[in-house]
């Protein structure tokens, strides 16, 4: 029963794409390429590992998340203004990342690599939050609201607590909370200074 709950989740989080990827189309969203890269490949190295481990329905929106990626990329390349121009950091946490992956393969022990997916993940947002910061109009906070529900979904389905089950989905709900954080917070702080005058 409780898939169904994570199922739901994962249909959250596609559709908060959807609408991510509709304003890529037009231009308002213009998402880092590198790390939507390899936001999709860790999550798809994590899902490959915690399967391995013997995790089932806890894992779709990890999975999720990965192909979701690979969307968002690909709709990058179809508008040439829904491209966010790379710098010196972007490549930087791109190879830092990508090392992380290529550690990964050596180990091929399945907590380690859920260990490095973690952050290579980490690592390839650090670029899009420093970009969500400065300027929050690039991005769509609802995109990572909806990846928050879709991660938070996993633990009602988790059967055992875990490393391989629990280390990814935890990572996710602190780096959509920070994303959601890092695109809203002037309308969060403007709304409890106002709270706090009135």
């Amino acid at each position: 029963m409780l898939q169904y709950l994570v199922i739901l989740g994962a249909a959250v989080n596609f559709g908060g794409i959807l609408y991510y990827i509709i304003n890529t189309l037009k231009g308002q969203t213009k998402p880092n390429r590198v790390t939507w890269l390899l936001w999709a490949v860790a999550p798809l190295i994590a899902t490959a590992a915690a399967l391995s481990d013997g995790v089932t329905w806890a894992v779709l929106p990890v999975f999720i998340a990965g192909f979701i990626s690979l969307l968002v990329l690909a709709a990058s390349f179809i508008n040439k203004n829904a491209y966010w121009k790379l710098g010196r950091l972007d490549y930087i946490c791109g190879l830092l990342s990508v090392l992380a992956l290529v550690l990964w393969d050596i180990t091929e022990e399945p907590n380690v690599a859920i260990a490095l997916a973690i952050a290579s993940d980490g690592i390839a947002s650090f670029p899009t939050l420093i970009k969500s910061w400065k300027y929050p109009e690039t991005e769509t906070a609802s995109t990572y609201f909806s990846g928050l529900i879709s991660a938070l979904t996993i633990f009602a389905a988790v059967k055992i607590w875990d490393f391989s089950s629990l280390a990814f989905p935890l990572y996710l709900v602190i780096m959509d909370s920070m994303l959601v954080l890092a695109v809203e917070r002037k309308k969060i702080f403007k709304i409890n200074a106002q709270q706090i005058r009135g």
